[in-house]
């Protein structure tokens, strides 16, 4: 059980690791190509990654949402957060 929770640990450190250092990847639908073929062998630009060829990483995203929400919950309030007339809520 110890053994199963420290391998489940290691696994999740190291991916989280590999966001750290290399947050894109490859697009899965294109194959890092930017483009893919239709049925009609046609070329059409990934809508996917939208040609650029690499995606963020699902972790890497989850690290800036993270981020982002606890940079919006422990900022500093500016002149128009506490202005009456602009804020919704009392």
């Amino acid at each position: 059980m110890a053994l199963a929770s420290l391998a489940i640990l290691l696994a999740v450190a190291g991916y989280a690791v590999l966001c750290a250092v290399q947050p894109f990847a490859p697009c899965r639908k294109c194959t890092g190509m930017g483009v893919r073929l239709t049925r009609r062998q046609k070329v059409k630009v990934c809508r996917r990654c939208r040609g650029q060829r690499y995606r963020l990483r699902t972790g890497r995203r989850l690290l800036n949402t993270g981020r982002n929400i606890h940079h919006a919950g422990t900022r500093r309030p500016r002149h128009h957060d506490t202005d009456p007339e602009v804020t919704p809520w009392p």
